[in-house]
């Protein structure tokens, strides 16, 4: 093998100079998204070592680099998500039949930026937000008429809120009780990921320690009473966005996702019960290898760390699951219909990466919050992807590519590196303490931009084939102001109707709750039973929890 392996190296070298006298290359930098070098060609020497079984093997087996199920898409289709919320949660509700009627198979809720912060809508720190990027909900009540008619024993529902995670996921049971469905039965995904939160996204409330008991506290209890639930999806979607490399999205996604285990267990949780509820979420960005390589060698680093390092005994404890969105990121305003075409292709990628879960992004989302067309253009691009292209077919048909191989490989060495920079540092939370991802992130963001500045990096429309006096001629979403007053309105109407000793009552009860080592999962949920509000929730664990502000660093 070895000395086939030197007969392939010295054959590319030899090549390599035949074609530098034959032919030149354009004088642009050929790089990755990542901004990493390229070679003009990929040979099996670059895999020298390559073992199929220990690195690769068939797909549903250990390592599950090439996909974690035997049949993948012939078995299941992969679910077809599109991230909706906006206005009112009678706005959203009607947007949720719509898409449900037009075959998407899951809800994936987006909400509002208030909601996010943990503020309710007539907090004066929520005016002129309200309903604005997404759907206010403030209450129980809130989320009872988002879901009304939607029966959600039947629907896999998704929520994209972190910092008041708990308090969502509260409402989102009690809205099930309101509709008779068992715990038993509900389907999705909290994204809760808060960790991600100090590192890119800055939506968090308290500070990381408490935020991470309040985690632990949802893993443990969905573990026990909500088994179908996935508490937590460990998000690198949106440190991609933040402007992150792949390996960096890859590796900080990681870690975090240990760092959950590590707290699970010190909690005294078995592994085999909680991690094989664990999802998550990526980014899918526009280089269209860099990011497959991604995707199988996360699941690669999760299966090896998951059975070696932390004794999983059950093998659905070494699977890891997730969710892909295409990159907001990429998105232009410029030539907004080009958008469609990125989509399409990064789409494609998730797919040949294997993920599980898909939203396709629409190709207004610069402007404004997606308009019904964009959205149904965005979710046609999921089905004729699935029905029309042959890519379901077959499981990772990229498998045994030396490029994509190699790449994988790469991947999987540069998240290490970073495993060990992060473990030098005492762990992420001392290292996000320290500001040494937001660093890092920032670095890569800035190499990416001034790439594009200097037009070594083509981007269509914005810095080349430029239309001038360009008019953008797609429907636009515009957000009533009269969102906000009603929704103040009906808030303001609920606090005079509910039973307010009850609601003081449980807020007290969860603030005591708190300041001992109690699960806070049941007191949140008789909270929102007794249609306390959001904001009254949030600030009562933080008289004990305290609020987060970030190191400065420069």
């Amino acid at each position: 093998m070895f000395a086939e392996m030197e007969k392939i190296r010295k054959a590319k070298q030899v090549w390599l100079k035949q074609k530098e006298q034959k032919s030149k290359d354009q004088k642009i930098k050929f790089v990755t998204a990542s901004s990493e070098p390229v070679e003009l060609l990929a040979t099996p020497a670059e895999l020298e070592g390559f073992d199929y079984f220990r690195d690769l093997n068939h797909p549903g087996e250990f390592p599950y680099t090439r996909g974690i199920h035997h049949n993948m898409y012939r078995g299941k289709m992969w679910t077809m998500r599109q991230f909706a919320g906006f206005g009112s949660p009678r706005d959203t509700n009607q947007r949720f039949k719509y898409l449900l009627s037009h075959g998407q198979m899951g809800l994936s809720v987006a909400f509002d930026l208030p909601a996010l912060m943990g503020l309710d809508a007539d907090d004066p720190l929520s005016e002129g937000e309200v309903g604005k990027c997404g759907v206010a909900v403030s209450s129980l009540e809130d989320m009872e008429i988002v879901f009304d008619g939607i029966p959600l024993d039947q629907v896999s529902t998704s929520m994209t809120i972190n910092g008041p995670g708990a308090m969502f996921l509260a409402f989102y049971l009690a809205a099930a009780e309101k509709q008779g469905v068992s715990y038993q039965k509900i389907r999705g995904t909290l994204q809760s990921d808060i960790l991600k939160e100090y590192i890119a996204q800055k939506e968090w409330i308290y500070p990381p320690r408490p935020s991470m008991r309040i985690i632990v506290d949802m893993i443990e209890y969905c573990t026990k009473h909500v088994p179908e639930w996935n508490s937590i999806s460990i998000s690198g979607y949106h440190i991609r966005e933040a402007g992150s490399t792949a390996a960096q999205e890859l590796a900080f996604t990681l870690a975090d996702g240990f760092a959950y285990v590590e707290a699970a267990l010190e909690r005294g949780l078995d592994i085999d019960d909680f991690a094989p509820r664990l999802s998550f979420f990526f980014n899918a960005h526009n280089d269209f290898f860099e990011e497959i390589a991604k995707y199988r060698a996360a699941r690669r680093i999760w299966a090896k760390r998951m059975r070696y390092k932390y004794g999983a005994k059950n093998s659905r404890s070494w699977l890891l699951r997730f969710h892909t969105q295409t990159a907001g990121c990429t998105l232009t305003a410029q030539q907004p219909e080009n958008n469609i075409v990125r989509v399409a292709y990064q789409a494609l990628a998730g797919v040949l990466g294997g993920t599980q879960s898909l939203h396709t992004n629409s190709m207004d989302e610069t402007l404004a919050l997606p308009s019904e067309k964009a959205v149904k253009i965005a979710l046609r691009s999921q089905q004729i992807l699935a029905h029309e292209t042959g890519v379901a077919y077959t499981v990772d048909p990229l498998g045994g590519s030396f490029y994509v191989e190699q790449l994988t490989n790469k991947m999987e060495q540069a998240a290490e590196e970073y495993f060990s920079k992060i473990e030098k540092l005492g762990g992420v939370i001392p290292a996000i303490e320290k500001n040494f991802f937001q660093q890092e992130i920032a670095r890569a963001a800035y190499v990416y931009q001034q790439e594009i500045d200097k037009k070594e990096r083509i981007i269509v429309g914005v810095n080349e084939f430029v239309e001038s006096g360009e008019k953008i001629d797609i429907p636009i979403l515009l957000i009533s102001e009269e969102v906000e007053k009603s929704q103040i309105r009906r808030l303001q109407k609920l606090r005079k109707k509910r039973n307010n000793t009850l609601v003081k009552n449980t807020l007290s009860a969860l603030k005591q709750g708190a300041q001992t080592n109690k699960n806070l999962m049941p007191l949140l949920i008789e909270c929102a039973r007794a249609y306390c509000s959001l904001g009254e929730m949030v600030n009562s664990l933080k008289e004990v929890f305290g609020e987060y502000e970030e190191p400065k660093f420069f």
